[in-house]
């Protein structure tokens, strides 16, 4: 019974509720169960607060008891990445210097919407350090590692959000996303992870390239929380004014006569390899089936955009760890603090030269909309990559990231969904990617899809 408890979405849990067949704390005890026994395993959590979880888990079923719920995630258990906010928790950044940091006394933006709706943060999810790394590899956490096989990486740098979540330890976990951080975790552990517009989300501090998104074992799920995520949030300035939509009761969509670019290299960085390009054609022709418009589209930059993005990151990512006393500095990822050393040789030239080619990199890619409705690509070039690596390249951890980085920069709308799996058993994603505000949109693509897949996912060790 735990265990069939744990494969069941969030959508399905909170029916559950409502029709009084499960209470929030046979889920939540279900939920504490599935992590004591499987997180020693991938190592996707900390911070866990068992006896609060039980406690608050209490108060739900006494609301559901009286057909009063809070909101929408009443007793729903979910996890939240290491950098959001949540009062009680401990919040690190990834790194080991900050780990004996107090507890937050406040809760971010995220973290305060999913509390007012009713759901239940029970432990808070490993990332790499400050962010910096599509892996799984921390100096605070130590390795996360993929549940689909524990030899390998669940990506970041929300590794522990993606991993727990394919684990069933809860049907959701929150992650942000600043060069593809939700993305790229989703489709190492075949899950849907969303980036919503830039902005669409309230968080802090506000960031005009990092937002927080959902990543679920369903795109109803994504849908749901959207719902509450982007309810507003006055302490972020950044933020959009909201939108009044129930996302996940909108999710039909005809495809008939959408215009889809299918992008299967971006110009630069790493080729994808061919099993990547063959599910996500395949992928295509899904959507080409429904009734879609797919064509082939590429890109010409004559640059390599990662190139100035990376040395935006380095220089962002100095200013925190030079906040650091020196004794703590060697506490970070040896391969940050080598990294971080070129930036205080950046000048101020130099530095405006870089976001000059950020700006003509979002000119380049955002003139391809306007001769289609949505663009079809891998989310990276490769599958896979081992457990204790930085990244598909030690060398230069953040090359894989070209497939997804740059829709951070455009602040577009972009989703990973799992569209098939490779020879050696992973998760392959496929990327969606909207026009700026076209949340929706982006959603109803990912669900069509979904729908329409010809296989089901059996996640791993839920049933183990």
């Amino acid at each position: 019974m735990i265990n069939q408890i744990c494969t069941l979405t969030a959508q399905e849990l909170i029916e559950a509720f409502q029709k009084k067949k499960l209470s929030p704390v046979e889920v939540m005890e279900a939920v504490l169960i599935q992590a004591e026994t499987l997180n020693p395993h991938i190592n996707a959590l900390f911070g866990s607060a068992p006896d609060r979880a039980l406690a608050l888990a209490y108060e739900s079923e006494q609301r559901w008891g009286k057909n009063q719920p809070k909101g929408i995630l009443d007793g729903l258990p979910l996890t939240v990445k290491d950098s959001i906010k949540a009062t009680g928790f401990p919040s690190w950044h990834g790194c080991k210097a900050n780990m004996q940091s107090p507890l937050d006394t406040e809760d971010s933006p995220p973290a305060a919407r999913l509390k007012e709706s009713g759901a239940i943060i029970f432990a808070k999810t490993a990332m790499s350090d400050i962010g910096m790394l599509a892996s799984g590899v921390s100096s605070a956490h130590g390795i996360t590692r993929n549940p689909w096989n524990t030899d390998f990486n669940p990506g970041g740098s929300s590794s522990g959000a993606a991993a727990a979540v394919a684990a069933g330890i809860g049907p959701c976990g929150i992650g942000t996303d600043g060069g593809g951080s939700v993305r790229l975790p989703a489709a190492h552990c075949g899950l849907f992870g969303f980036k919503p517009t830039n902005g669409r989300i309230p968080h802090l501090p506000t960031d005009p390239v990092r937002s927080a998104g959902p990543l679920t074992r369903s795109v109803v799920d994504g849908a749901l929380l959207m719902n509450v995520l982007t309810r507003p949030d006055s302490r972020d300035f950044g933020s959009l004014p909201p939108v009044q939509t129930t996302y996940h009761k909108k999710l039909e969509r005809g495809l008939q006569g959408v215009r889809l670019g299918l992008l299967l290299n971006m110009g630069f960085g790493p080729s994808a390899s061919d099993e990547v390009i063959q599910a996500v054609q395949k992928a295509a022709g899904v959507f080409e089936e429904a009734g879609a418009v797919v064509e082939p589209v590429s890109l010409t930059f004559g640059f390599n955009p990662l190139t100035a993005i990376e040395r935006y990151f380095m220089v962002r990512t100095f200013l925190e760890f030079n906040t650091l006393a020196e004794p703590q500095k060697e506490q970070v990822l040896p391969y940050i603090q080598q990294w971080v050393a070129g930036a205080s040789a950046v000048s101020g030239v130099e530095l405006m030269t870089t976001m000059s080619i950020i700006e003509q990199t979002k000119a380049i890619l955002t003139a391809q909309f306007e001769k289609q409705d949505y663009i079809l690509s891998p989310v990276m070039p490769d599958v896979g990559f081992p457990a204790e690596s930085l990244g598909a390249d030690n060398a230069n951890p953040i090359d894989h990231i070209g497939f997804a980085g740059l829709y951070n920069q455009t602040g577009q709308p972009a989703a990973s969904i799992g569209c098939g799996f490779a020879e050696n058993g992973l998760p392959i994603g496929l990327q969606i990617i909207g026009k700026r505000f076209d949340d929706l949109g982006v959603l109803q693509l990912s669900y069509a899809y979904e729908q329409r897949r010809e296989f089901d996912i059996s996640w791993p060790m839920i049933s183990a």
